[in-house]
């Protein structure tokens, strides 16, 4: 994965029905396929490499117009409930800094 945007998530199934429920579960399915290539790109790499390839590859899809704020909410939304505080408030900060771009 390249960046944010190639991500694909896995097809619906083939009679086009959603589980229904408060949580779409093509959304939970999407996020965990999506943690599960992350984390295998990301494997052996400090916190600080991590950061600062994150932020590099959104500073880029900000400036290419491949990245929108909507995206940036949806990123926000999915990885803070796995940080702690102290890293989900730094995590906000770089999500409003990207927003400015």
């Amino acid at each position: 994965m390249k960046d944010f945007k190639s991500y694909t998530p896995p097809e619906q199934p083939a009679d086009g029905h959603k589980a229904e429920s408060t949580v779409n579960a093509g959304d939970v399915n999407s996020t965990v396929e999506l943690a599960k290539v992350l984390s295998k790109a990301m494997n052996g790499k400090s916190e600080g490499q991590l950061l600062h390839t994150i932020i590099a590859e959104a500073e880029r899809g900000k400036r290419d117009g491949t990245l929108s704020n909507a995206d940036l909410d949806n990123f926000y939304n999915a990885l803070s409930p796995l940080l702690d505080g102290f890293k989900r408030k730094k995590l906000k900060e770089v999500i409003i800094k990207l927003k400015n771009i």
